[in-house]
């Protein structure tokens, strides 16, 4: 199927925040390369830069793909120190949406088609109002866009806290959720991010159309049950659109290049890469076991650091070339000068991507973030899936349980301090066992399986294709197919 869509115009709202503009980025870089749509991006902002952003690079045909930064919203008068993050978006996105209108309405030339990501529900009515084809799109998996909209039907069903329950939480048609694998806005009903949550389970499938960041191969089951399971499809009669895995190409022009230098010394899949994304922020005693395990493995590795507490990185910490034994805090006494010759340190952020990609590295210790995820499995890297936040533990299950890519701690690294003899044991799995085998050969078929899914036969190039026609018909300027 080839679709060629020529003077078709889409906006795409995007949360603020890397981890949501990222796969805006990539879908808009898809759209245009793919089928030569014009894309405007409209990124909602805080007018706080974060520090990898400047890793972000504008598709290469900018052309056909713009990115506008609408004025930031200022909500501070409508948060408090206990505001969670999921009501913090949704309330960001809700007062951005007169400048989305005034965006749009400024265009010469008006969209088609909007497209929001899960965070930007409350722009429906901005979509009637410009008679525009209206579309969402969760850069996460089926099963936890499943989750999403059968929520408010578990809200009148189950009574109690979700995480107290002792049965697990019955989706029709596809894997239970155990209770401690609940995504953040379900941890207590009586937070404001509980009721933002299930208003936008109530919405999404107001939509025209559900894109996801999966693929038809790698949730068959979840997916067909959207389609087949009567309870499942009533709730959702919009179409799922399976685009991805839509990724960040490699970058070479931003490397580190005396790391990747260093990496090219490395035997293949010798290296394991450990960072846990721009909020993975671990205890100072989490960071000192995770360091001692890492030492304990003997295990060449790449660590991406965030000090436990706020304030700059010392300058000596990075020194570990030079035999520099003056370690901050929360890193062992002499663990800089130890392990000089077989780890390297990096300072808050590098090119994941590109690291990810390196023949040297064998695994990856990762804080289950779907962006994150997706480039390990591109990458063809096993995983030491240790999950943080948002909706990272239903991913860490996924990984370990049904696709066999991953091992995780024996227990929730957010409750309680993970030791230094399981890291060594997870990390001298994927490195060296059997099973680190097994999950290696795993991935290595899921990112076969991921191309076959984007080429022009595969079923994530095929569902975009339906897409894309989707938005031609609902324009009523049908072309040719």
């Amino acid at each position: 199927m080839d679709i060629s869509s020529k003077d078709l115009h889409v906006a795409i709202l995007s949360s603020p925040g890397m981890g949501h503009l990222i796969p805006v980025l990539v879908l808009a870089n898809r759209l245009a390369a793919a089928h030569k749509i014009k894309v405007t991006i409209l990124l909602v902002t805080t007018g706080v830069d974060q520090p990898e952003s400047n890793l972000l690079k504008l598709p290469l045909d900018q052309s056909l793909v713009e990115l506008i930064k609408l004025p930031p919203v200022d909500i501070s008068h409508l948060v408090g120190p206990s505001t969670q993050v999921v009501t913090q978006l949704c309330i960001m996105v809700r007062e951005a949406l007169p400048l989305l209108h005034s965006a749009i309405a400024s265009m010469d030339r008006r969209p088609d088609a909007l497209f929001v990501d899960h965070f930007g529900t409350d722009a429906l009515p901005i979509a009637a109002e410009f008679n525009m084809a209206k579309y969402v799109y969760v850069p996460s998996t089926a099963w936890f866009t499943a989750l999403t909209v059968y929520c408010p039907v578990l809200d009148k069903e189950i009574q109690g806290q979700f995480v107290d329950q002792q049965e697990n939480l019955k989706i029709p048609g596809c894997k239970p959720v155990r209770p401690e694998d609940v995504v953040d806005p379900m941890l207590d009903r009586n937070d404001q991010q509980y009721n933002e949550y299930i208003k936008m389970g109530k919405q999404i499938p107001l939509f025209d159309g559900i894109l996801l960041n999966s693929w038809e191969e790698l949730e068959p089951k979840t997916l067909q049950s959207f389609k087949e399971n009567h309870i499942l499809s009533s709730l959702v009669n919009s179409p799922i659109y399976p685009i991805g895995p839509l990724t960040r190409p490699i970058e070479p022009a931003v490397s580190d290049h005396d790391l990747i230098q260093w990496l090219d010394k490395q035997p293949n899949e010798s290296v394991i890469f450990v960072s846990f994304g721009s909020g993975g922020m671990l205890s100072a005693q989490q960071t000192i076991e995770l360091a001692c395990g890492l030492e304990l493995s003997q295990q060449r590795f790449v660590w991406v650091i965030r000090p436990p507490t706020k304030g700059r990185v010392d300058d000596a910490f990075f020194n570990v070339g030079n035999g520099s034994d003056d370690n901050p805090d929360y890193l062992p006494d002499g663990f800089l000068t130890r392990i000089r010759d077989v780890g390297k340190l990096v300072p808050m952020w590098a090119q994941q991507v590109e690291i990810l990609s390196h023949p040297s590295i064998g695994g990856f210790m990762s804080h289950c973030g779907w962006n994150s995820i997706l480039e390990s499995i591109i990458s063809g890297v096993p995983i030491i899936a240790w999950p943080l936040y948002a909706e990272q533990r239903l991913n860490a299950t996924l990984l370990t349980e049904e696709l066999g890519v991953a091992v995780r701690p024996e227990v929730l690294p957010t409750k309680e301090v993970v030791g230094r003899e399981e890291i060594e044991k997870m990390v001298r799995t994927i490195m060296e066992g059997k099973k680190g085998v097994v999950m290696r050969d795993n991935v290595k078929k899921l990112k076969i399986g991921a191309m076959n899914a984007l080429g022009n036969n595969g079923s994530s190039y095929k569902s975009m294709c339906e897409l894309v026609l989707d938005i031609i018909v609902r324009k009523g300027d049908i072309i040719g197919v």
